[in-house]
């Protein structure tokens, strides 16, 4: 299983249930790489979203507490459990698209995360686990610098070292 998270340089991801910035490159990079695959969100996540819906040509599966929550489009489970063993009935590939709890939650099924990693210091209140800091994991690509106005951002891949199920 993969993930896909840009993040800042403190390894923030958003605040107020927002992204901090806006990186059409990036935003291309995420729609190119889960296209025709399956994205596992929390509710947050998918409520972020333009009129708070799914996202088109990918599965998307949200994760809630909510029984009674229900979307158009979208696959409703209750644990990461249920979200792993529905995401494993489809084709494509498999990313975890966030948020900040779902990404703790399950980071331990990824093997490779796809990093966005701009370089620049957000006032943030959601952050992604530092991988750098994280013996399990290690870059093993990084993009030329990449910049959109006067933001420099790095694609990066992170893979994991050994399983740790």
């Amino acid at each position: 299983m993969n993930l896909i998270v840009a993040v800042d340089k403190n390894w923030a991801i958003g605040k107020n249930n927002k992204l901090m910035w806006s990186i059409p490159a990036d935003m291309k990079f995420f729609r190119e790489t889960t296209k025709g695959g399956v994205v596992i969100m929390g509710r947050k996540t998918l409520e972020s979203f333009p009129q708070g819906q799914p996202l088109k040509n990918r599965v998307n599966i949200v994760i809630t507490k909510n029984k009674d929550y229900k979307v158009k489009d979208a696959v409703i489970v209750h644990s990461v459990e249920e979200a792993i063993e529905e995401a494993e009935k489809y084709d494509g590939g498999i990313f975890v698209i966030g948020g900040e709890s779902i990404y703790r939650a399950m980071l331990r099924y990824c093997d490779t995360a796809y990093i966005t990693k701009i370089d620049h210091a957000y006032d943030a209140d959601t952050y992604f686990p530092n991988l750098d800091e994280d013996e399990d994991w290690e870059m093993t690509k990084i993009s030329e610098e990449q910049t959109c106005f006067d933001l420099e951002y790095y694609f990066t891949v992170y893979e994991r070292n050994n399983a740790t199920f």
